[in-house]
């Protein structure tokens, strides 16, 4: 009789934990009552129990008591990340736990676009989203010193690429991952530097790519736009480049060159001076680093823009006088100084 009674009370208590453990399964994931989409925000020192309140209060959830419980039979500390966390049916709250504990936090995306300026990056990251800005009042020299590259002139040293973030991250720790990339990456350009440049420091090649990313309208003629730059150089030709010149008027220039400014000696005027300009033009991308230490060959000391974004490349001045004639003194309605975009770009574009 013992016997039976024993195991009857065996059965019920057997029952009752499968009861149990089915009901905090079925209560642990029940789909969150959520008619869409929202974000929801963990600041700092939030608990997780205060967020189950929350929760409960505006009826996401029906009660807290059974993951209370379940914290408690478990000894989970209820450790939660802080950072935005995207809330959509039909997740349940222990995927929602799970995303809280690891951190999958709402992440944003910025573009540094390739042949843009110190300056044009610094104005896109003062406009992103949920991005903490702290170098809003800092000078050039602050930042790169706190980017361990003090006394370097910030321009050229930041790879343009698209980063992501999530909310709270400041520009700052954006700029240092952009320059880390460009430093790494241009180390390992230099050392894939075919012989006989006439560069003698990285630098050196992070100046020119900078000036082949704002000449080059058609992708392929990056190699030929730095053959025709390293050649000049070997043979002490001055560059004479106009994207160097513009860079130098900064904010004087207003769309157009006039031989006036041509002439105005400037560490970036190209066409006053020997060699390489003062610093980078802008922010170069990889494409035309590697051109940069790996030029087309051939004879080519000169190029025109034909006006569809190409350009005509010539060996001697007297070619090259007759294809100014031809592409530039008489610019046809359609000129363009970029090829036209293809079906695809267009479509994206709209």
């Amino acid at each position: 009789m013992i016997k039976k009674i024993v195991f009857a009370l065996l059965v019920c208590l057997l029952l009752s934990i499968s009861a149990s453990a089915y009901w905090f399964n079925q209560q642990l994931n029940q789909p969150l009552q959520l008619d869409s989409a929202r974000i929801l925000d963990i600041t700092p020192g939030r608990s997780f129990i205060g967020l189950l309140n929350q929760l409960e209060q505006e009826g996401v959830i029906d009660s807290s008591l059974p993951m209370r419980i379940w914290l408690r039979l478990t000894d989970d500390p209820g450790v939660i990340r802080t950072g935005e966390y995207q809330l959509q049916p039909p997740m349940t709250l222990t995927q929602l736990y799970k995303k809280l504990q690891v951190g999958e936090v709402v992440t944003y995306k910025i573009t540094l676009v390739e042949g843009s300026t110190f300056s044009d990056m610094r104005e896109t990251l003062a406009k992103a989203e949920k991005l903490t800005s702290t170098t809003a009042d800092w000078s050039e020299a602050k930042i790169m010193e706190n980017l361990g590259q003090p006394n370097e002139a910030a321009e050229g040293w930041f790879f343009p690429d698209t980063y992501t973030y999530s909310k709270g991250m400041q520009d700052l720790d954006l700029m240092r991952q952009a320059n880390l990339t460009m430093q790494e990456l241009l180390k390992d350009v230099w050392a894939s530097r075919v012989k006989g440049l006439p560069y003698k420091t990285p630098y050196d090649v992070l100046i020119m790519a900078s000036i082949v990313e704002r000449e080059t309208g058609a992708p392929h003629e990056r190699e030929d736009i730095a053959g025709v730059f390293v050649r000049r150089l070997q043979k002490g030709m001055r560059l004479q480049t106009d994207p160097t010149v513009i860079y130098g008027m900064d904010k004087n220039y207003q769309g157009k060159i006039t031989r006036r400014n041509l002439r105005e000696p400037s560490p970036w005027n190209t066409y006053t001076m020997h060699g390489l300009p003062l610093t980078p033009i802008a922010l170069p991308g990889e494409a035309a680093l590697r051109a940069s230490v790996n030029p087309a060959q051939g004879k080519a000391l000169y190029f025109v823009a034909r006006g569809d974004g190409t350009h005509k490349f010539s060996a001697t001045l007297a070619e090259h006088n007759l294809a100014v004639k031809k592409y530039q003194l008489k610019r046809r309605e359609d000129y363009r100084s970029w090829p036209a975009p293809t079906s695809e770009q267009e479509t994206n574009n709209e």
